[in-house]
């Protein structure tokens, strides 16, 4: 008899063969690492003194998930120590007197003083702990994660949050998401603590001292992500044709990683739509005024169209938000993404069939009050505690040090 394995179920298990393989060789390769460290009578992290709270950033674009957190620690006094695996981080030219910005090293380096850290508390936004190179170290005591965007918790590549001890969220269908995979997978109770997302209530704050953006002709910004189901992969310059006989302004701001991943396809639309006075590139570091003096987002599957729609309070259009979820931990659950329900309620689908009709369409998204009330309803479900992100944060990571420190004391 011939064994037969679907699509998914192959996918799934060639992933976890990957996973064993290279969990395995960075095994050997770590313990390498360990034993020369040893014989040559050097250090390892875990020798130094213990660091309360310790931050991981893998790339500069997190600092702004971080920077309200550390701000809150050093109102409060608490010592943490900022690693980042960019060199060019602007946390780097921060002036802190409680928090310590260190740049560690990039790839393995980085993973290899993290492997060895001694801390009570290590906070990040990375997935992947202790199933690649980052594995976790004895001597660190819990490991937090948080989101970097308001979605789905379940969209990280499987096994992505599974080592972690605790994670901050911010709505209550990300929680059961998490419970539910636990119970599949056999996997002890993560501690699940909703805080709010900290970098929105910063935008938002920020946005409400400065206003709103000074009159301007309707501007529609163009925001795809990258990647074969990306916006300009499907469409190319079509899309870019059908929008400037809008007659509308038109921002297009590709996602960063399109200009290393894709930089041929960039360099010849920008080629072929070179900038006039209706169309612009914009690349920006900071997307708030580029957000800010836009009156609608057309986007794929790109995190903006949450910051864009939850902060601003405008309306998107979107692709389809379909995509194939077996490399995910989404694939576990027979449940629908929240982000299937929440994007009909905040905007319209873009179609080939309807991008003709685009303009009416983009006029229909921004004067509809329906969206409106979508908007609100979708914040209520994953945003809670405005402006109280950071706080809470802080609040937590205090508390489970005491809690740690006082099972120490009690040992």
């Amino acid at each position: 008899m011939i064994l037969y394995i679907d699509p998914g179920t192959g996918s799934m298990l060639f992933t976890i063969l990957i996973g064993v393989i290279g969990a395995s060789i960075y095994s050997l390769r770590m313990l390498f690492i360990k034993l020369k460290f040893k014989l040559s009578g050097g250090k390892t992290e875990t020798d130094n003194k213990k660091i309360p709270f310790a931050i991981f950033a893998d790339d500069k674009r997190y600092w702004k998930i971080f920077e309200p957190i550390c701000r809150e620690m050093e109102s409060r006094g608490k010592e943490i120590v900022y690693m980042t695996a960019s060199e060019d981080d602007p946390a780097l030219k921060e002036s802190f007197q409680y928090v310590k910005t260190e740049f560690i090293g990039s790839g393995n380096k980085a993973f290899t003083r993290l492997n060895f850290l001694n801390a009570n508390i290590m906070l990040s936004t990375t997935p992947g702990l202790d199933v690649y190179q980052w594995k976790r170290s004895k001597g660190v005591d819990c490991y937090i994660h948080i989101p970097h965007a308001a979605s789905e918790i379940i969209l990280y590549r499987m096994f992505g949050i599974d080592y972690y001890d605790s994670i901050l969220l911010s709505g209550q269908y990300q929680a059961e998401d998490i419970k539910n995979l636990e119970k599949l997978r056999g996997l002890p109770e993560k501690e699940l603590v909703k805080v709010g997302i900290p970098y929105m209530d910063e935008m938002a704050k920020r946005l409400k001292e400065e206003g709103e953006a000074p009159d301007h002709p309707r501007t529609v910004l163009l925001a795809p992500s990258w990647g074969e189901s990306a916006i300009f992969s499907v469409y190319g310059g079509k899309i870019l044709d059908v929008l400037l006989k809008t007659g509308y302004h038109i921002i297009v701001r590709p996602h960063p990683q399109s200009f290393t991943s894709e930089k041929e396809l960039i360099e010849k639309l920008i080629k072929e739509y070179p900038e006039s006075e209706q169309l612009e590139w914009n690349r920006d570091t900071d997307n708030f005024n580029v957000l800010r003096r836009s009156d609608i987002l057309i986007s794929d599957f790109s995190g903006v169209i949450f910051d864009f729609t939850l902060i601003y309070d405008k309306p998107v259009i979107y692709t389809d938000p379909k995509f194939d979820v077996s490399l995910y931990d989404a694939w576990w659950l027979d449940t629908p993404l929240w982000t299937t329900s929440a994007l009909p309620r905040i905007g319209c689908q873009l179609t080939e069939d309807n991008m003709e009709n685009l303009k009416e369409i983009i006029d229909t998204c921004i004067v509809d009050p329906k969206y409106a009330d979508g908007r609100r309803m979708v914040k209520e479900e994953t945003w809670e505690h405005p402006g109280e992100g950071a706080k809470r944060t802080a609040d937590y990571l205090i508390s489970k040090y005491e809690e740690l420190t006082a099972k120490k004391e009690d040992k």
